[in-house]
């Protein structure tokens, strides 16, 4: 490729997003100005012990802060504005998103005490945000939350173009996305186009929201117990499918789990979710209607452990005990990394009775992402000179990649990038220039940055091999009695006497020698460690404690 001068460069920086699902975030940088599009968070595996979530790293944006105008919103799901609150303690950018977005972003940042702070513009296709050099407009998606939209950004040398999440619904529950639009803006010329890679292994088109909708009534009208129903607390429109078939079967509708609760509040102050206030019931309502006339609406379809779902298989709900009769309805797909967790909550719920109907039994659930010939039919529409699959695992990547060559892009013109890649790109060239720092960032609890890679491991350890504590007690250097040994997950002590007693000897064999107490500790860590692996061939964490008197 030609290599020109880099500063006249539209530059693309994936911050998150790549490699995973999950930690959305794309900066677009040009003549000294940069925006952001989505600001997500990304749920922990079971080998991230204690994590609550995943955010990308800020670094490159606090550098950089007086050159960032606005954080821009494609959805509302937690992947693409889960993040907000954790970045506006860092930096206070002003926020630019749809109106149901704008509603859930609003609760948020209520929660960690942000609102006041935040600067929110409520956006929609209509609109243009024009700064010095930089200029974003929108266009209207479908996906599985209203007002989802995809973004385009201007420069006088060319346009990048963001899908935001998307799929191609002929009968959505919704609008249907705006095709005259992104033909219009292909015809102009889209010098990068940025796509959802998370359906690209799904051959074919997606189903339709409207075709689950239908499923979801006959399934309601043909069960003559409770219909337990779980699915995505942020998948409105779903949420609106089993309200109305609800209403349409003659069920009331009890709600639970607080980000169910608060998603089913906003969508109907905004007018997304339209029941008769008396469809919506008690606790004490609950308990004295006739099985046949609820419909329970609650969290946890990706078997979280403390979501309301996993409570009531396991029998730890405050409110809710499965019945004879009941049948509990699976409304998702297991998101990567999840379907254990689904699993065992699906075999919890079917020893206790309960009929359960997942999306591979009967068509009760459809993905907001776009597959295989979606996804082809975005890349013609666009017409795009460059071409990054974002918003997937590698491989998803590779195989989207695959499908823009197939639709014509040269493949020199298509990058498959990693979170931190700077990849420049003007009409004549393009080429990755550089990488910023774009490590994970791990929370826990409320907490920012203090969970570094070696809590991580030491956590493991602990869940695999446990811990043991040495304490010996020194004065002026010389050994006070006999070392005392606490063990915690890494042997039953009553049965392991003899091993306890060797590492007893082992310790008093070196730890009379007069050294610091830092080189005594390490040399207890260093001979304990080997030990114990030769003797039972664990790895327990060993805390080796002198304390001086």
């Amino acid at each position: 490729m030609n290599k020109k001068n880099d500063s006249a460069k539209i530059k693309i920086i994936p911050l998150g997003g790549l490699g995973e699902i999950g930690k959305n975030m794309y900066l677009v940088e040009y003549d000294n100005e940069i925006v952001i599009i989505d600001s997500g968070i990304k749920f922990p595996d079971n080998e991230l012990f204690g994590i609550d979530y995943i955010i990308p790293d800020y670094t490159y944006l606090l550098d950089n802060a007086e050159r960032v105008k606005g954080l821009f919103i494609t959805h509302g799901h937690e992947d693409h504005i889960g993040g907000i609150p954790f970045l506006l303690k860092k930096l206070n950018v002003p926020i630019y998103a749809g109106r149901l977005a704008v509603g859930f972003i609003k609760s948020k940042l209520e929660e960690h005490r942000l609102l006041n702070e935040a600067t929110i513009h409520e956006i929609s296709e209509q609109d243009i945000i024009s700064f010095s050099a930089l200029q974003i407009s929108f266009f209207r998606t479908t996906h599985s939350i209203p007002d989802s939209f995809g973004i385009v950004v201007s420069t006088n040398i060319g346009n990048v173009v963001h899908t935001g999440d998307f799929k191609f619904d002929f009968t959505p529950t919704g609008p249907p996305a705006d095709l005259i639009r992104m033909g219009e803006i292909g015809g102009k010329g889209v010098l990068c186009l940025l796509s959802d890679s998370t359906n690209s292994e799904v051959p074919g088109i997606s189903l339709s929201e409207q075709h689950i909708g239908n499923t979801i009534i006959d399934l309601i009208k043909k069960q003559d117990g409770r219909v337990i129903f779980a699915t995505f607390a942020s998948n409105v429109y779903r949420l609106q499918q089993v309200i109305k078939a609800s209403v349409l079967t003659n069920r009331k509708v009890f709600i639970t789990g607080r980000s169910m609760e608060k998603s089913i509040t906003i969508g109907r102050e905004l007018g997304y979710i339209e029941a008769p206030d008396s469809t919506f019931i008690s606790e004490f309502e609950l308990r004295q209607l006739p099985a046949n006339e609820v419909t329970i609406l609650c969290t946890g379809s990706q078997g979280e452990p403390f979501a309301a779902l996993s409570r009531i298989a396991s029998g730890r709900h405050r409110q809710i005990s499965l019945i004879q009769g009941d049948t509990v309805v699976f409304s998702s797909s297991p998101i990567p990394g999840n379907t254990l967790s689904v699993n065992r909550v699906i075999n919890q719920l079917a020893r206790a009775g309960a009929e359960v109907i997942h999306h591979k039994l009967t068509d009760v659930h459809t993905s907001g992402h776009a597959a295989q010939e979606e996804l082809k039919l975005m890349i013609s529409l666009m017409k795009p000179t460059f071409f990054v699959p974002i918003h997937g695992e590698y491989r998803m990547q590779k195989k989207h990649q695959s499908l823009a060559i197939d639709c014509g892009v040269p493949e020199e013109n298509t990058f498959l990038l990693e979170n931190g890649d700077v990849l420049a790109v003007s009409n004549e060239s393009s080429r990755i220039v550089g990488k910023v720092p774009a490590f994970p960032v791990y929370i826990d609890g409320h907490g920012i940055g203090d969970i570094g890679r070696s809590v991580l491991q030491e956590r493991k350890i602990l869940s695999e091999d446990g811990m043991i504590s040495i304490f010996v007690l020194r004065r002026d250097k010389k050994v006070i009695g006999t070392p005392q040994i606490i063990s915690r997950g890494f042997v039953y002590v009553r049965e392991s006497e003899d091993l306890m007693k060797q590492i007893q000897s082992l310790v008093s064999s070196f730890i009379n020698e007069p050294k610091s107490r830092f080189e005594m500790e390490r040399l207890i860590k260093d001979n304990l460690s080997r030990f114990i692996y030769e003797s039972i061939k664990r790895n327990p964490l060993i805390i080796p404690r002198i304390i001086d008197l």
